[in-house]
């Protein structure tokens, strides 16, 4: 929130006087150089039919998405010298062992250098002996029963694979049972529900599509793809197109394992939710809740929090990023929503203002890394998340799994060991959306 009004001229002339300090956030947008991807597709077993209709599909997307797209089956392209020529590597459907060991070395090296990867179907069916790859990839195949429809459930919808797929996706494809669970490991984008067709192993949790942080570098695996159909799909297509842009690092995501949340606000129900003051959100069909009016408080009324970690997803939609919200912690229950400013502390997410009251700040208490918080921001129009960690008197932010923000509270009268949450709505021209609330509650610090 801002404590006065937009004054918007006054706070654009303020903060070109004060220089690069209080520059606002500037959200990423591609721009040249365009980023080059690599598409591999050796095979040294199984060779699906549908390769070709994936290089032209991956290739069109580079025209669409701006980037650039080099083809090959030659695995002598794996040297240290010319992988760097690349931010991410696709493996399409490979399978066996495709490269030898100097060419493996350069890959891994590759990867350990902020290198990307992206695994498309067969790339789990690939290089079995090589515990590097493995790990990369998230998980092994296993086996497969016949290519039928099957209920995807989507279980991330900020991150750019999965942000633009309804909660659950009707598809058919040729559903790969994996030699392990990479849920501990990765973040589980996307997974099966195994009620919905015949033949899954996994006992009822059994991922399809995953992002992780892996030694360095980014991986996404989605297990679609075997189909020449699959690459038609304009669904699927952006599925894959979304996978390779966090891959090559245009887009930011949260890959960090997820387990142990509930959810508080799931897209369907605001049970327990009360709106305190004016203005209020819509709940949209696609389960998003975003403001309008102001300036008001939708809270979370049925309990209160002590040890915690809150995630939520929000998106801005004005272009300029000056989109005034926030996410409220640690306050008492009111009717009155500035019980939440007085008594709490507020998250902001308005992009444009000074640094100690911009995106990640603890609003007008502590400024966000700046550095690290405009290299993790995604651009309005995309969806951001937060982990909010609160432990004793101790409040830590998280964007995009990137940490940009570390207080600690020192005033009783706003202690966090006990409080509410809260998503704002500010004014009539700020549209600020919100969905996926979840929380995993911590054990509780001694006092």
């Amino acid at each position: 929130m801002r404590s006065t009004g937009r004054l918007a001229t006054a706070v654009a002339g303020a903060a070109l006087l004060l220089g690069s300090l209080c520059q606002p956030a500037v959200p990423h947008s591609p721009s040249p150089p365009r980023e080059r991807v690599l598409v591999f597709s050796k095979t040294a077993g199984f060779r699906h039919d549908s390769i070709p209709d994936g290089v032209a599909a991956l290739r069109q997307l580079g025209r669409t998405d701006g980037f650039t797209v080099d083809a090959t089956e030659d695995a002598r392209a794996f040297t240290p010298s010319n992988l760097r020529r690349y931010d991410a590597v696709v493996f399409l459907s490979t399978t066996g062992d495709v490269l030898d060991a100097p060419q493996q070395r350069a890959f891994e090296e590759y990867i350990r250098h902020g290198g990307g990867y992206v695994g498309v179907h067969a790339a789990a069916d690939t290089e079995y002996d090589w515990e590097f790859y493995g790990g990369l990839a998230g998980a092994y195949f296993h086996s497969h029963p016949a290519i039928q429809p099957a209920t995807v459930v989507v279980e991330d919808r900020a991150h750019p694979a999965t942000s633009a797929l309804a909660r659950t996706w009707p598809r058919t494809d040729e559903w790969y049972n994996y030699r392990s669970n990479p849920r501990e490991r990765a973040h589980v984008l996307a997974s099966l529900d195994e009620s919905s067709y015949t033949g899954g192993t996994m006992d009822g949790d059994h991922p399809i599509a995953w992002c992780q942080n892996y030694r360095g570098g980014r991986a996404f695996y989605t297990g679609g793809g075997h189909t020449k159909e699959s690459f038609a799909d304009p669904a699927f297509r952006r599925h894959l197109a979304g996978g390779i842009l966090y891959a090559v690092g245009r887009i930011h995501a949260d890959c960090r394992p997820e387990t142990g949340y509930r959810p508080l606000f799931d897209g369907t129900s605001l049970d327990g939710w009360r709106q305190a003051g004016p203005g209020s959100f819509t709940l949209d069909d696609d389960g998003t809740l975003t403001s309008s009016g102001g300036m008001g408080l939708l809270w979370y009324a049925a309990s209160g929090f002590s040890s915690y970690s809150l995630k939520l997803d929000w998106r801005m939609s004005s272009a300029s990023g000056d989109d005034n919200s926030g996410v409220f912690v640690g306050f008492p229950p009111s009717e009155d929503p500035w019980s939440a400013v007085h008594n709490g502390y507020e998250i902001q997410i308005d992009a444009t203002d000074v640094p100690e009251k911009t995106t990640g700040s603890v609003y007008g208490f502590r400024s966000a890394d700046l550095a690290k918080r405009d290299r993790a921001l995604n651009p309005p129009g995309e969806w951001n998340t937060y982990e909010i960690r609160v432990e004793g008197e101790r409040l830590r932010v998280w964007l995009n799994g990137v940490k940009i923000n570390d207080f600690t509270n020192t005033d009783p009268a706003r202690s966090l060991r006990d409080g509410h949450l809260g998503l704002q709505n500010h004014g009539a021209d700020d549209r600020v959306s919100f969905r996926d609330v979840r929380i995993k509650e911590l054990p509780v610090q001694g006092h």
